[in-house]
């Protein structure tokens, strides 16, 4: 499992609500969880990895000795965000690439968890940044649609790179044309959604 990089398409996809929690959602959730780590992350989101459902995994130690820490969100929700708070952010997706985003400062979120349980959490700080943070991507959302104009002029050259490097990974053929990428998701919406 590999973490895509912007400008790929499905970061901008809608992630679908999941239907059926089975052993197959439990082995891609650990898959994405060796992924986050392997790329020093916190949080990730399943259309990160490529798939468009809405699930994502996180650990605000980012240490995998601490399983403890470990939280799925599968379908969630953000019912509640109180106060304002703006931080330095980055994203898997986005390597390299750091900015101020204004965030809440409070989360009230909910979600499934693996065992199919209903699971609500209150944060406040940087496990509250990481749930927006991860609840924007699974609504198509990445972390530089929450900077100002001036923050992106500032890094529009890592943004170029990054653009000039997923074009040449689509001519080499190491991304599959967009008809397939599609194709692709159809197919995993069927299975889990």
């Amino acid at each position: 499992m590999k973490v895509l990089t912007y400008p790929h398409p499905i970061l901008k996809y809608r992630c679908k609500p999941i239907q059926k929690i089975n052993k197959e959602l439990r082995d891609i959730a650990a898959e994405m969880f060796e992924a986050m780590y392997s790329d020093e992350g916190v949080g990730l989101a399943a259309n990160q990895v490529g798939l468009p459902l809405q699930m994502f995994v996180m650990n605000s130690t980012g240490d995998s000795e601490k399983k403890e820490e470990e939280r799925v969100f599968i379908n969630p929700v953000i019912l509640k965000k109180k106060g304002k708070t703006t931080d330095d952010e980055g994203c898997l997706s986005f390597p390299g690439i750091r900015a101020d985003v204004l965030r809440s400062e409070y989360v009230d979120i909910e979600g499934i968890d693996l065992n199919g349980e209903v699971q609500r959490f209150q944060w406040s700080g940087f496990p509250a940044k990481i749930v927006q943070h991860e609840t924007d991507h699974l609504n198509g959302i990445g972390f530089i649609e929450r900077l100002t104009e001036t923050a992106i002029l500032n890094i529009k050259e890592e943004l170029e790179e990054l653009q000039v490097n997923f074009e040449g990974d689509c001519n080499l053929g190491f991304i599959p044309p967009v008809e397939e990428l599609f194709r692709q998701i159809k197919e995993i919406e069927d299975r889990f959604c």
